[in-house]
Formats: structure tokens, sequence, C-alpha cells
């Protein structure tokens, strides 16, 4: 067997392999021995059937199982004896008749393209200088939760048939829609719940049912927005003629220890405690958004090295993929398709380059992700789907590459930790809008 380099430039290397039919051909007798003891054929005792009419018999299909192995045993064999890695499966180009090498009368010979993982020395993260941004949960927030809390709870009672419905008052409404004078699909309900200033309706629905009463008839004109989800209806104009059922105004909810008591804890002060763990649980997970936005942001700046095309282009198209499903980014009006596939396409650079250097640092550090930590992610992946629960744990149990997808964002989440331990972070007080602040961007 005979591996020949033929190309190297930059990333990209071509190699030339080339396997002698004779040694195919003694890879098969070699098999065939193996299987003779276990083979009965008809006019032969067990075991004694000839090597030469055994391949007659098997030798197709074996030597076909035979070309395989060898190409990925030699194809793995060519990067691996000069230390490369692929960036992606290597996929060999067969110059001979496949025909002719599996009847024997051919050498395999192929060529195999790819390109290899950058060799490059990461930054030495203890070096790294990063801000923390805390916010401490203020009472104000608190209270704010608390009454979000208590409006969650809030009952209605029917007000007089007398009195007008008021902002903040449930209706119970019947009605009817049409466009040009023809009833829609999905455009009639039946004592159907809305809360006036809620906005749950369309624009300008709710605005025009308050001060109606108990019983009265309303007709509400609106138009549909242009972004409507039912493409069919967008920006077109519509009349409901609607019939107020019942008004119900809200009643004060007291945040007090009954309201406590409502959610299942002992007291006031229990719940105020539970609002502001979770509070300063949100903060933190927020905390850690910017502190990882900023450590990748340095790591980005600090590594400057050949990408594999072939990674960035795949980037590249899930990315775009992504941006043609979703609606038009504000960021993103005015620009021509080219200007935003330029900048997408640094976005898929940049994602490569962090991800090449995160992989690096943690095999240097021999960061490990625990086995429970992956059993654990296939259970809450499992959970997303009820009812399937079952299917998609055998999913994974059958499918490696699936594990290995879920084990990434795992992988990389320890390595941030790794570098986080190892850098000088500098806490710093923050606002709580600051920290609102979206951190991720284009990370």
């Amino acid at each position: 067997m005979e591996v020949t380099e033929k190309s190297a430039e930059g990333l990209e290397r071509k190699f030339q392999v080339k396997v002698p039919a004779s040694e195919l051909d003694d890879k098969l007798v070699a098999r065939l021995e193996e299987m003779k003891g276990q083979v009965q054929l008809k006019g032969f005792r067990k075991g004694k059937a000839p090597v030469s009419f055994l391949k007659k018999m098997y030798g197709k299909g074996m030597m076909s199982e035979i070309v395989q192995q060898l190409v990925s045993e030699t194809t793995q064999k060519a990067f691996s004896e000069r230390d490369l890695q692929p960036a992606v499966a290597p996929h060999p180009h067969f110059h001979s008749d496949m025909d002719d090498v599996i009847a024997g009368k051919a050498d395999l010979e192929y060529d195999v393209h790819a390109e290899i993982l950058p060799s490059f020395e990461p930054m030495d993260v203890a070096t790294l200088k990063l801000t923390h941004m805390v916010a401490e949960v203020a009472e104000e927030d608190i209270q704010e939760a608390l009454q979000r809390v208590a409006d969650q709870q809030t009952t209605y009672a029917p007000r007089k048939e007398t009195q007008k419905s008021k902002k903040g008052d449930m209706l119970s409404i019947d009605y009817v829609g049409r466009i040009d004078g023809e009833e829609f699909d999905g455009g009639k309900g039946e004592k159907v719940s809305i809360v006036l200033g809620s906005d749950t309706f369309i624009p300008g629905f709710e605005k025009q049912l308050t001060g109606a009463k108990a019983g009265e008839d309303v007709e509400v004109k609106v138009t549909f927005p242009e972004d409507y989800n039912a493409k069919d209806l967008a920006g077109k104009d519509a009349v409901f003629a609607v019939t107020v059922v019942e008004v119900k105004q809200p009643e004060d909810v007291e945040i007090d220890d009954e309201l406590a008591k409502k959610m299942g804890l002992d007291n006031l002060d229990d719940l105020k405690g539970r609002i502001k763990e979770n509070i300063q649980s949100d903060y933190k997970q927020l905390s850690r958004g910017h502190l990882k936005r900023s450590l990748l942001d340095k790591l980005d700046a600090a590594h400057d090295f050949d990408l594999p095309k072939t990674m960035v282009d795949n980037e590249f198209d899930q990315i775009w993929r992504q941006v043609e499903a979703a609606d038009q980014d504000e960021e993103d009006e005015g620009k021509s398709e080219d200007e935003l596939k330029d900048e997408y396409r640094q976005i898929a650079e940049r994602r490569v380059r962090l991800g090449l250097v995160l992989a690096e640092i943690g095999k240097r550090a021999d960061v490990q992700v625990p086995q429970e930590d992956v059993q654990r992610e296939m259970i809450n992946m499992a959970r997303a789907y009820p009812g399937q629960e079952k299917e998609l744990l055998e999913f994974y149990q059958n499918n490696p590459n699936a594990v290995q997808q879920l084990k990434a964002p795992l992988f990389e989440e320890r390595v941030v930790d790794y570098i986080i331990e190892r850098a000088e972070v500098t806490d710093e007080t923050a606002s709580k809008e600051k920290l609102m602040e979206d951190p991720e961007g284009d990370a």
C-alpha cells in the first residue's frame, strides 16, 4: 500500500493512495481462511471447502467489504501519520474501475482531499482581564414582582348591567368578523374572555369596547397588521359585530400573608424571599452572559489564523437559512443581499474561530463533560417532546453524532468556566437596565 502526499496548500491536503490487487487478494484469502472452518457447503465436509471455491461463492461480496474498510483505514492513516486532523470528513475520489477492483482485476487507486484543522498557539488565559457586572436586587424590584404575582391572582366580579366597562375589566363577548361583507375563517367566537387594555386582540379592538355595557351590541372596525400571522388577512380592513355578554370588574388582591399562602408559602416574608432569590438567579444568568461575551470578544481579538473554508461555509449556510426563515431585523433593513451575506460570513468566521480556540484550550486543559451532565441534558431534551420521550432517548442512544452535538455546548460552558477561574475578573456594579441589555449579539 502506498500513500503519497500530492499537494499541501494552506489548510488543504491531497493524498494519493494505491493498494495493489495482489495485496487486496491476500486480504481476501486471509479472510476466507478465517471463515473456512465455519462454513459447510454441499459436497464438502465442514471446513474442507477449498479457498478457491469459497472465493467464487463469497469473493465479490467480501472484497467489497475489504475495499470499504481499507479506504477508511488508509484515509485515516494518511492524516494521522502526519499528525493532521481533518476539519470535516474526507471523501475519496476513485480512479480505478471499482467493478474491476472487486473482481480482483485492478489495483485500488484513489485520491483523498480534505482541509485540516489549523495549528495555532492559544493565548495564556491567565493574562485575560475581565469585568463581571453585578446588580443588587432593589426593594422596588421585589415590590414590582409582588404586584405581578398579585395581578396573576386577580379575580373578577360582575358589574351592574347599567355600568360601563373600563380599562382592566374582563368582558365575555360573542363576535363575528367580516371582510368586504364576507365572514372569514377564524373570525367567529362565543363567550370569549378579553381583558380591556391587555392588548391581546387586534390593535384597536379592545379600545372600541371600552365603555360598553352588558347586553350591548358594538360594531368594531379594525385593520389587521401587515405582519399578521394569517397572511390572507394581513393588512385587510375588517368589521366585527360584537355582543357584550358580561362585564366583570377586577377585585383588589391584597399583598399579604394570604396571598403567600395561595402560592404555597407560609407568609409574605417567605414570598418576598423567594422572589428575591428568583431575581438574583436571573441577574446571575444575565451577568454571566455579559462576562462570557466579553471573554469571547477578547479571545477573538487575540487569535488570527487561517480557517477551514468548508467549516466556515457550513456555518454560514446554517446562519443564512435562519436569516431567510426569520423576519428581517431592523438593523438589516436597507442593506443589499451581498452586504448582508458579507456581514453574516464574518459572523460565521468568528464562530468557527472561537470554536477552534475553545476546543484547543479545552483539549490542552483536559476539560471533560461528565456523563451525568450529558444524561441530564438528554432527559431535558426528551421532556420537551411529551409523549415521545422514549423514542428521543433511543435516538440519542443509537446516534453518537447527535450525542456529540448535544455535548458540544456543555463542553463550551465548561471551557468558559475554566478560563474564568484563571482570568483576572473584577466585579463592577451595574444598573438593572445595563445588565438586561442583550450581551449575545453575534457571539
